[in-house]
Order: C-alpha cells, then sequence, then structure tokens
C-alpha cells in the first residue's frame, strides 16, 4: 500500500471513530470506581455503562468498573470510598450527595465525576456550574425548579384539590428549612393548598405515614425525590394504591411499577452523561475545567392503567403534553 493511500486511510478513520477510541492509550486499561449513595437495587449504572459502549469503550478491554454501593450509610460510604482510593481507581464516578462527599473526603487528586441529586453550588460541592475547581465535575440533577410543577400537575388531574400530602424521607426539623419545602408551602399557599407533610425513612415507617393521612385524609400526594423511595418503592406504590390516592412521583421508574404519574428528569440518563466527563479526562481534561451539565429535558409518564384502577379520568390537555403513556 502507498504512503499517500495509507494517509488517507488514517484521516478517514479519524473522521469515522467514536471520539473516546481516539484517545484510548494501547494496552492501557483504565480502573474506574463507581460509588453510590443508595443500593444495589436502585443502581443506574446501566445507564453509565451505555454510555461508555457509546463512546467505543468495551468492558474489560479498555476499563474495569470497580462498584462500590452505601445503603444510605455514611460511614459506609466513607470506608467504600477510601478502598476506591486505595486500588489507585483512574476516576471515581459517584452518584448521590453523599457519594460525593464522601469521594471528596478520600481524595483531593483522584478525578470525581459525580451525579448530583441537587445544586452542588448550594451544597457547597463545587464553586460554580461554569468553573467547577478541584477535582470534581459531572452532571447535577434538578429539583427544586420541579416542586410547584409537579403541585400545579396535581391540581390538574384532581380539580379542586385542597389538601396534598407530602411524603418526604429528610429529617423534621432539617426539611422544614429547606428551599424544597419553603418552595413548596410557596407554590401551594398561593393555589390555597393545604400540605400535609410526613416523614418516613423506612418500611415501617412509611405504613405509618400512609396511616396517620387517614386521620386527615388527602386528595392527593406528591413524594419527594430519594433514593430510599426508589428502593421501597413496591410498598409506596402499593399503599398509595389501597388508598386510591392520586400520586406524583419525582422518576418514571414509580409509574413503570404502577404508580400513576411523574414529572422530572431521566436518572438513567444523567448517568449515561457521567459517561462523556469520564472520557474527556482520560483523554486530558481537567475536571476543574469542565462546567457541569444540568438536564435540558424533562418526562412527563402517565400510567393510565392506574389512573382507571383509582376512578380517575386524566384529562386531554394533560396528556396531550405527557412523554409516555402507559395504557
Amino acid at each position: 500500500m502507498t504512503r499517500p493511500i495509507l494517509v488517507f486511510i488514517c484521516l478517514l478513520s479519524a473522521v469515522f471513530l467514536p471520539d473516546g477510541l481516539l484517545a484510548q492509550q494501547p494496552g492501557k486499561v483504565h480502573r474506574i470506581g463507581f460509588l453510590q449513595s443508595a443500593s444495589a437495587e436502585v443502581t443506574f449504572l446501566d445507564g453509565f455503562r451505555r454510555g461508555l459502549r457509546e463512546l467505543g469503550y468495551v468492558e474489560g478491554t479498555h476499563f474495569t468498573l470497580e462498584t462500590r454501593f452505601g445503603e444510605m450509610n455514611a460511614k459506609r460510604l466513607s470506608s467504600l470510598a477510601a478502598e476506591l482510593v486505595r486500588l489507585k481507581s483512574d476516576i471515581i464516578v459517584a452518584g448521590g450527595n453523599p457519594a460525593i462527599r464522601a469521594a471528596m473526603k478520600s481524595t483531593t487528586t483522584i478525578p470525581i465525576v459525580m451525579r448530583a441529586g441537587s445544586d452542588p453550588v448550594k451544597a457547597k460541592i463545587v464553586e460554580s456550574l461554569a468553573h467547577p475547581g478541584g477535582n470534581v465535575t459531572g452532571v447535577a440533577s434538578i429539583n427544586l425548579d420541579l416542586i410547584g410543577k409537579r403541585l400545579e400537575l396535581l391540581m390538574e388531574i384532581v380539580p379542586g384539590v385542597k389538601r396534598v400530602a407530602v411524603l418526604s424521607a429528610a429529617n423534621p426539623s432539617r426539611f422544614m428549612d429547606t428551599d424544597e419545602y419553603k418552595e413548596m408551602e410557596k407554590a401551594a399557599r398561593s393555589v390555597g393548598v393545604k400540605l400535609q407533610t410526613l416523614w418516613a425513612l423506612d418500611p415501617d415507617a412509611i405504613e405509618s405515614a400512609f396511616a396517620a393521612m387517614i386521620k386527615e385524609p388527602p386528595q392527593a400526594l406528591t413524594v419527594i425525590p430519594n433514593p430510599r423511595y426508589l428502593r421501597y418503592r413496591e410498598l409506596i406504590l402499593k399503599l398509595a394504591a389501597k388508598n386510591r390516592l392520586p400520586t406524583i412521583y419525582p422518576h418514571s421508574l414509580f409509574v413503570q411499577d404502577g404508580g400513576l404519574m411523574s414529572y422530572g428528569p431521566d436518572f438513567a440518563d444523567e448517568y449515561r452523561r457521567t459517561a462523556v466527563f469520564v472520557d474527556k479526562i482520560l483523554t486530558g481534561a481537567k475536571p476543574a475545567d469542565l462546567p457541569i451539565e444540568q438536564p435540558t429535558k424533562l418526562e412527563l409518564v402517565i400510567n393510565l392503567k392506574t389512573a382507571k384502577q383509582i376512578g380517575l379520568t386524566i384529562p386531554p390537555n394533560v396528556l396531550a403534553r405527557a412523554d409516555r403513556v402507559i395504557r
């Protein structure tokens, strides 16, 4: 083969190969630590793996994964983060603010790619979204801006609703001081809705919370985002159905499993996007220079089977706005 033809083939390959493949070092197998606040039952690891595959990375050939799950236990997360550092991970992907903080305490040099569940600036994880600084960057989900919208959606499907129950896993005294609660209270007050806030951390507390609703029956329920609730979603869905309670959830997994309606970002896609940051760092970028990404697409998902079971008719104008309808 002549030299000009060989050069042409190399250039052509560079144009059509996935970006990640261009910078993968021959023979180099990157060790990627994956640390998640929640349990393995609520992992979005598949989304991360899909993102790497789309960039041309092959597990076992270009990278190995060390997966660790903290079970929402701060002490366990600290130990697991330290373990990933001892293993000399090239990058640590941390999902959930507790996991991010644990990773940050364990290393200031290994790059950390996060999937944060709230504003990482307010949480004092990074200096700013545009210029994170330090060794942390990645994807930050949004929640605060969706509080009022979820309440509006409930009012649209349950006209005249006056009492809405709120299920939260946060510490009661702390939750009252959060921006989430203040935003929800503000939205409720503006439309004349009374909030009935119930706190529950585990299955027993969740059952007690639903039992407490009977004393002052709400007309609808909204569930505050928390990894615990994803883990215990089967129980929450069962109790919501038993009480024929129109409920809006923060994630479509609830609706896929029988919940009525959800509105929020696609968590699996957020984890898929963390792979882009991993690729950029492995190809030479510094975390401090990579702006943090926020989701641009929000999903409204409705389960018509569930609506029928609880005797609710979803207005046509709400159905028309749904991104997915389960029939």
